[in-house]
C-alpha cells in the first residue's frame, strides 16, 4: 500500500487564501475601473451612416424647375462648425460629397431641383437674439419667382451659454431657475415668430421654412456628469419649454415644418454608452456630438442632414404649385 499524502499546512493554505483574494480584489477593481471610464467617460463615435434611411424613391425624379434659393439660418449647426463644408448639413442637403455613403448617392436637392443656389447666413457662436437682426440685415427680397427652402436651427446656445461661468442672462441662459427664464422663454417666442413672419414676407415668390427643435447631449438625464460643466437643476425644464415653443411655432405657421431632431439624438449624447439608460441605443450606442457638445460630429450631422432631407422630401409635391 502507497503511503498517504502529506496535509498541507495551515501556513500554505493560508497564503493561497490571501493570493486568491487579491487577484479577485485586483480583477474587480481592473473591472471596475474600466466599467466607470466606459460608461461614464468614453464616448466611442463609431463609423459610417448615422440616422434614419431616406426613401430614395422621391429623388428619382425633378421636383420643380423653379429657381430655389436653399438658404441656411441660425447657429453653429447650421454654420457646419467642426466639419468641411461639404460635410455640415447644408453642404449635404446641397449636393453629396465626394465620399458620400452608398445609400445617399443622389439623394440631395440638386438631384431634383435643377435652378437651386445656397446661401448660409448662419454664425457659430449666435443666439436667437443675432438671428432676426442677421435676417434683417442680411435677407433681401428675394424675386418672385424665387421659391425658399430655408433651414434653420436657433435657440440652442440661448441655453449653453456660457456654461455656467457667469450669471445667467437672456441669451446665455446656464444655470437659471425656471422661474428666473419664464420671461426670457416669452421672449424667444416673439422672437421666433418675427423670423418667420419676416422671412416669409422677404420671399414673395414663396417658401418653406424647416426649423429644428433643440437636441440634448445629457439623453434626457439632464446630468451633465464627466463634463467639467456645473449642475443645472432647472436646465431640463427650459429645455423642455424651448422646445415646445419651437413646436407650437412650427404647428402654428403654415408653411413652418419641424424637423425633430431632439428625439432622433437622444442616446447619442454623453451617456450613449449607459445600456439601463431609457433611450439607450443598441443599433448603434454612439456618440453623435462634438467635444463642446453644442456643435454635431461627422456623423451627427449625416443625421441632421438626413432628417432635414424626409421633411423637406414631404412637400416635393408642392414645390411647383404657383403661389
Amino acid at each position: 500500500m502507497s503511503a498517504p499524502a502529506p496535509e498541507k499546512s495551515p501556513r500554505r493554505r493560508s497564503l493561497r487564501r490571501r493570493l486568491f483574494l487579491w487577484l479577485t480584489l485586483g480583477i474587480v477593481l481592473i473591472a471596475g475601473a474600466w466599467g466607470v471610464r466606459y460608461f461614464w467617460f468614453s464616448r466611442p463615435e463609431g463609423a459610417g451612416p448615422a440616422g434614419p434611411q431616406v426613401a430614395r424613391e422621391p429623388f428619382s425624379r425633378v421636383w420643380t424647375t423653379r429657381k430655389v434659393l436653399l438658404l441656411g439660418v441660425g447657429d453653429s449647426i447650421t454654420a457646419g462648425y467642426g466639419v468641411p463644408a461639404s460635410h455640415s448639413y447644408v453642404g449635404r442637403l446641397a449636393a453629396n460629397p465626394d465620399d458620400e455613403f452608398s445609400d445617399m448617392e443622389g439623394v440631395c436637392l440638386s438631384a431634383v431641383l435643377p435652378s437651386l443656389r445656397s446661401e448660409n447666413t448662419a454664425v457659430s457662436g449666435s443666439t436667437s437674439l443675432d438671428h432676426l437682426e442677421i435676417l434683417r440685415k442680411r435677407l433681401r427680397a428675394q424675386d418672385p419667382d424665387v421659391l425658399g427652402l430655408v433651414v434653420m436651427t436657433t435657440g440652442g446656445n440661448d441655453l449653453i451659454h456660457s456654461y455656467g461661468h457667469v450669471p445667467p442672462r437672456e441669451g446665455a441662459m446656464y444655470g437659471a431657475t425656471l422661474q428666473q427664464a419664464r420671461p426670457w422663454i416669452d421672449a424667444y417666442e416673439k422672437r421666433l415668430t418675427a423670423m418667420m413672419e419676416l422671412i416669409q414676407e422677404r420671399f414673395p415668390g414663396g417658401c418653406h421654412i424647416f426649423l429644428a427643435d433643440i437636441y440634448d447631449p445629457t439623453d434626457g438625464t439632464g446630468s451633465a456628469l464627466g463634463t467639467g460643466l456645473p449642475a443645472w437643476p432647472d436646465g431640463g425644464p427650459i429645455h423642455r419649454a424651448y422646445n415646445e415653443v419651437i413646436h407650437r411655432c412650427a404647428a402654428g405657421h403654415p408653411g413652418v415644418h419641424l424637423v425633430p431632431i431632439w428625439q432622433e439624438f437622444l442616446g447619442h449624447g454623453i451617456h450613449c454608452t449607459k445600456f439601463w439608460n431609457a433611450h439607450y441605443r443598441a443599433e448603434d450606442p454612439h456618440y453623435w456630438y462634438g467635444s463642446n457638445l453644442e456643435d454635431p460630429n461627422d456623423r451627427g450631422y449625416d443625421a441632421v442632414r438626413r432628417l432635414f432631407l424626409i421633411e423637406i422630401a414631404k412637400v416635393a409635391g408642392e414645390l411647383g404649385k404657383p403661389r
